[in-house]
């Protein structure tokens, strides 16, 4: 009798995060560079009235990922609004270009 091949095991996917990491950290603007083969997003915080922000987290990463973290915010936001009643940005809401 031949064997028969198994199905793949599914496997998932276990993410560990430190607690400090796991806390979060409050922003309030992100600024958003690309090269052919990177994208670098900032998150910064701006204190009210104080003419200076701190970046306090930096990622780094290629296209297809930028793409992917776009289309699941577009999601979200979707479903949020959904639930939520939909977002209205204001002129100085929107980013410039």
């Amino acid at each position: 009798m031949a064997d028969t091949p198994k199905p793949p095991e599914s496997s998932q996917l276990q993410i560990q995060m430190d607690d400090d990491i796991a806390n979060g950290l409050y922003v309030n603007l992100a600024l958003v560079n690309h090269t052919e083969t990177e994208f670098t997003l900032d998150f910064i915080y701006v204190q009210p009235q104080v003419p200076r922000g701190r970046v306090r987290s930096r990622i780094i990463t290629n296209p297809k990922h930028a793409k992917r973290l776009l289309l699941a915010l577009q999601d979200s936001l979707a479903r949020y609004e959904a639930q939520h009643g939909p977002l209205v940005l204001s002129d100085s809401d929107r980013p410039m270009h």
